[in-house]
């Protein structure tokens, strides 16, 4: 085969230099879960993927040398860099994507807070990014959705066809620098990256989600993470057993 047939790294851009505001105290993804930060047991995720070459993460500007230290510590061995982010989200990951390899060809967005994406899932939408350009996770909403205003409830909303967005949220490496650019000229500031592919007209493929995949975000959400998470090691198990990987804390790594 000619290798400029083959396809090209995935690297994965974990946006994480937000405050937490919503969670209160200690930046809600350097708080601990299961005995280590929730930003180290979502990178593991990538760390144990056998289609995931390269991690960058974008950090608060004072916490990027601790950081990459931590991570290195704890044998996050495809770090490629820790940046620091910007102002908001989407600056964030801009700045993370000038820090990619040049053979990396699939980019992976993923929330800092989202330790609960199964392997499985993180395949789908590298193998839909790879056909399509771009795709997404996401969820359908089964309740039921009303507008309000003045404290009273309006108008109740058609559900059939909305969905609930997660990540990792995966593109083609140009597409992503093209909607990043294309956004950065029209002063367009989206509330993740599939916003701003659809402004840059690229149609994005839908993948299933998961209602384990929820992003921690406040307090109830944190109560949630810290009971699952006993369950959620008994996934790991059974996932790396599959794959004859030896999770990291276990025999010996």
């Amino acid at each position: 085969m000619n290798p400029a047939d083959l396809p090209g790294e995935v690297a994965v851009v974990v946006p994480a230099a937000g405050s937490g505001s919503r969670l209160g105290g200690h930046r809600k993804q350097f708080r601990e879960l299961g005995g280590r930060p929730v930003i180290v047991q979502t990178l593991l995720v990538f760390e144990r993927h056998p289609e995931v070459h390269h991690i960058v993460v974008a950090a608060p500007e004072d916490a990027v040398k601790p950081l990459q230290q931590e991570f290195r510590r704890v044998g996050i061995t495809k770090l490629e860099r820790v940046v620091a982010g910007g102002s908001t989200r989407q600056e964030s990951v801009f700045r993370a994507l000038a820090a990619l390899p040049p053979l990396v060809d699939v980019v992976l967005v993923h929330d800092a807070v989202r330790p609960f994406v199964r392997v499985s899932q993180v395949s789908d939408v590298i193998g839909a990014a790879r056909e399509y350009g771009a795709a997404a996770p996401a969820i359908p909403v089964t309740d039921t959705v009303r507008r309000s205003g003045d404290g009273f409830f309006g108008d109740t909303v058609d559900r059939s066809g909305l969905q609930r967005m997660q990540t990792p949220q995966g593109f083609r490496r140009s597409l992503l620098l093209e909607a990043h650019r294309l956004a950065s000229e029209g002063g367009l500031d989206a509330t993740d990256d599939v916003g701003l592919a659809q402004h840059a007209g690229a149609p994005v493929r839908v993948v299933d989600g998961s209602s384990d995949n929820v992003k921690i975000t406040n307090p109830d959400d944190w109560e949630r993470a810290t009971d699952f998470w006993p369950m959620w090691e008994k996934v790991l198990r059974l996932e790396s057993g599959a794959r004859g990987v030896v999770l990291r804390g276990e025999g010996g790594a």
